[in-house]
């Protein structure tokens, strides 16, 4: 639930809307928006199943002298949807309920168009059709123009690639590239850009939602054992995660350290018991040739205790190498 709320709260601002259809609706009809006339619509939209729909987040927008609503949905389910077009439709359908009661729309007025947006962050990619006509059984001659028609525009967050998401470089290809990061590493560098981009004041709400959803829910989801402290800047997230790189490298540094001396005992020992058993050998066999010293010498040490063990039953050295 908090994951959800903050990452709603996100698209609460106007940066983050702006830069959502800007850099992912590749469009013609996009640059004939006027963005400073972004502004999000208040509303309570209830379903047949009596679901409240007051958390959708729907903003419109100036494209020439009419609006046009964008109908954004934050999908955080663990399972694709199969008929999310059917929940899209209804959705429009009471937005133009809502829309109609509220401005007193009269049989000359046209309604205006509605983009919307489904975007989803689950584990698993999204297949389910985007168009209503899709989950419709063919119909028979005569009633196919009775079909309804709906689609949605899909934003699947893990379909993205990491080189993609660099070259869109705004804010929504941030959030997604956090929501996609693998280790703290890359999320300091993503946060490294976020803190340069909202250094304005003006931006300080959307820092603050910002930090706050890095704080408490991207930061324990990646890393559920660790510890992190509550910080209130990003620039504090940020000096937080440069601290524990350190601490990881002085770690591996350790770590290595270890693994080296480790491997020096277990040579030293692998050396010392290829010598012994080498002396095993040639006083039962006499001297051996530089073959049997060469097989002996790469052997490893569970090898050479087992040919230890069977040493007084072979009759040559390379019987007892070979068995």
């Amino acid at each position: 639930m908090e994951h959800d709320n903050s990452y709603k709260l996100l698209f609460t601002h106007p940066e983050m809307v702006t830069d959502l259809l800007k850099g992912f609706i590749n469009e013609p009809w996009i640059e004939q928006c006027d963005f400073s006339t972004l502004e999000k619509m208040g509303g309570s939209y209830v379903t047949d199943d009596i679901r409240d729909r007051e958390d959708d987040i729907i903003w419109r927008i100036r494209y020439g002298e009419e609006w046009l609503y964008v109908y954004l949905l934050l999908e955080f389910q663990s399972e694709v949807d199969h008929f999310m077009a059917v929940r899209i439709a209804g959705y429009i359908s009471l937005l133009y309920q809502d829309l109609i009661r509220s401005q007193k729309f009269n049989s000359k007025d046209l309604l205006p168009p509605v983009l919307p947006i489904v975007l989803y962050n689950g584990k698993y990619r999204w297949h389910a059709p985007v168009q209503l006509s899709h989950l419709i059984q063919p119909a028979p001659l005569g009633l196919e123009k009775y079909k309804p028609q709906a689609s949605y525009f899909l934003l699947d967050e893990g379909n993205f690639k990491q080189e993609e998401l660099t070259k869109i470089n705004n804010l929504v290809a941030a959030l997604f590239q956090l929501e996609n990061s693998r280790t703290e590493f890359e999320i300091q560098d993503v946060l490294a850009h976020l803190i340069v981009w909202l250094k304005d004041p003006a931006q300080s709400s959307l820092r603050r939602t910002f930090t706050v959803w890095i704080n408490r829910v991207l930061l324990p989801t990646k890393s559920p054992s660790a510890n992190y402290p509550e910080l209130n800047d990003l620039n504090e997230v940020h000096t937080m995660l440069a601290e524990r790189v350190k601490e990881w490298v002085e770690e591996w540094k350790e770590a290595g350290r270890q693994e080296g001396q480790l491997e020096a005992r277990q040579e030293g020992r692998k050396e010392e018991a290829s010598k012994l058993f080498l002396l095993l050998l040639e006083s039962k066999f006499g001297s051996v040739n530089q073959q049997i010293q060469n097989k002996v010498s790469v052997a490893s040490i569970e090898l050479i205790e087992s040919w230890s063990k069977q040493i007084f039953e072979a009759t040559t050295p390379e019987d007892l190498l070979n068995s």
